[in-house]
């Protein structure tokens, strides 16, 4: 059973309309991403669920409470659910154990100190009960601002770019840790990013939306690995089309040479057919020409630009038009390469 179930929302402004009969359903202990471009419709649908915005048809319904329908609209503060923002939003003249504890008010002193002093240990900050925000880096106020939410034991939490005003340096560790807590404590969260990685590491589920409806919604790694139609495929990550054509269940042919196959579409009797394959950067290795050696096939490249970025040499190859940018160990500059396929092909477009 779903903890919070969306039905056929829709939300316009004035003719335009920006969400288009969506459908979503996050179950209880769970971490959805609402991932897209800009104007894609995440924050709207936030909107739509606390309250802040009146949708235009649909029903929002959270742990059994209806929150919008053609006849309600609770209010926010009647809705259970708590947010967190990019600026923390924390009191600056309350210590951290006051804003923890800031939304606890219909319990006795006793049972208050308890709920905060146990948030505080959740969180790993008891030894900052005392301090104001001013004196916490911007990973530490975010820590507060989560116990301060989950103070009111919310059916659900909502993340609006919680994480965009953080250093990168630190940003994925605290992301990791909160995952932590969230799963500790059970707590559903609806969480909206642009940022691809955050919503791979944070998230069980990702709902990539596109001009107001979602396109996919999956783990993690099928979304990577088996992107459903074009839109979704460029969107998670660069890479080069490629024409190819099925020679067996598990190979294809391309002008770049065999095409290892390891998808979840059974290709045993399209043998000859001709289809469309995404290469990412990660597939892709470099071969310095060796004009006496032909076993390898496919055209040949060259490396006239790259750079060194700590790891490894970044190269950019041109393929009619497309580019994309490999990945290497060692430099090819000023050398003709080929290509090799290092990891196998799992998705496959008719």
């Amino acid at each position: 059973m779903s903890l919070l179930s969306i039905k056929n929302l829709s939300v316009n402004y004035g003719e335009h309309a920006v969400i288009k009969g969506l459908d979503l359903s996050i179950a209880s202990g769970e971490i959805v991403a609402l991932f897209g471009p800009s104007g894609s419709g995440k924050s709207t649908i936030l909107k739509a669920v606390t309250g802040l915005l009146k949708q235009t048809t649909g029903d929002v319904v959270l742990s059994g409470k209806v929150l919008n329908s053609g006849t309600v609209n609770l209010p926010t503060e009647q809705r259970n659910i708590g947010l967190i923002f990019q600026d923390y939003a924390l009191f600056p003249h309350l210590t951290v154990f006051e804003n923890i504890t800031f939304g606890i008010q219909n319990v006795e002193k006793k049972a208050r100190h308890k709920k905060g002093d146990e948030l505080l240990a959740l969180i790993k900050m008891a030894e900052y009960k005392n301090s104001y925000p001013h004196q916490l880096s911007g990973g530490q106020q975010q820590r507060v601002a989560i116990a301060r939410a989950l103070a009111t034991q919310p059916d659900l939490l909502l993340f609006d770019e919680a994480f965009s005003n953080l250093d990168p340096q630190f940003r994925f560790e605290l992301i990791e840790e909160i995952r932590d807590i969230l799963k500790s404590t059970k707590t559903a969260a609806l969480f909206v990013t642009h940022n691809q990685n955050e919503a791979f590491i944070f998230c069980d589920k990702i709902a990539v939306l596109h001009q107001g409806e979602i396109a996919q919604i999956d783990t993690p790694s099928d979304l990577f690995d088996y992107p459903v139609n074009e839109f979704v495929t460029e969107f998670i990550g660069a890479g080069v089309w490629l024409p190819a054509v099925i020679k067996s269940e598990s190979e294809l042919q391309s002008e770049w040479g065999p095409l290892p196959y390891k998808g979840k579409t059974d290709l045993s009797d399209r043998v000859g057919e001709t289809i469309i394959v995404y290469l990412r950067p990660h597939q892709i290795g470099l071969n310095a020409l060796n004009e006496s050696d032909t076993s390898m096939a496919g055209p040949s490249f060259s490396i006239a630009s790259e750079r060194f970025v700590g790891e490894f040499y970044e190269s950019t190859l041109t393929w009619h038009d497309q580019s994309i940018k490999v990945r290497t160990h060692d430099s090819f500059y000023n050398q003709k390469v080929r290509v090799r396929i290092k990891q196998p092909i799992k998705q496959v477009y008719f």
